[in-house]
């Protein structure tokens, strides 16, 4: 493996990362939506992190180098979960039994998300920062 096939690993999973610290930050902006375009409250989403093949232009590849592969968010899902029921008959998204329909977000859940998130998006950091170290060194051993 070169440094570039680390490189596009490393970065594949930093986007990845990136598109998870974003989904969780709307599914916390939106904890308290009772009212969305499609009708109902906000519904919590959730990536699905999926392994891609790394393509590489090179014409003679070791088996390791095919067997490469870097993560892609695959899909964005919605949680099945039903929404949480408050008792609020006073509020306008209230139905005929005064219960208002409130997102199935919970935030202790989506905080852990997010800090696990940020944990990887950091180790994928100091991965890439390791890599370019090693590609400098090697650089300089010939000089």
């Amino acid at each position: 493996m070169d440094f570039f096939s680390a490189m596009e690993i490393i970065s594949s999973g930093l986007s990845a990362e990136r598109v998870r610290m974003n989904i969780t930050a709307s599914n916390l902006a939106n904890a308290e939506t009772t009212r969305t375009e499609a009708g109902g409250p906000y519904r919590r989403r959730d990536p699905i992190f999926a392994a891609t093949n790394l393509e590489s232009p090179k014409g003679f590849q070791s088996n390791l180098d095919r067997a490469l592969q870097g993560v892609e968010v695959a899909e964005v899902v919605e949680d099945p979960e039903p929404p949480r029921l408050l008792f609020d008959p006073n509020h306008p998204d209230a139905n005929p039994n005064g219960y208002v329909e409130l997102p199935n977000v919970n935030m202790v859940e989506e905080m852990v998300n997010m800090m696990m998130a940020a944990r990887s998006y950091e180790a994928g950091v100091s991965a890439m920062r390791s890599v370019v170290d090693m590609a400098q060194r090697a650089l300089s051993v010939g000089k």
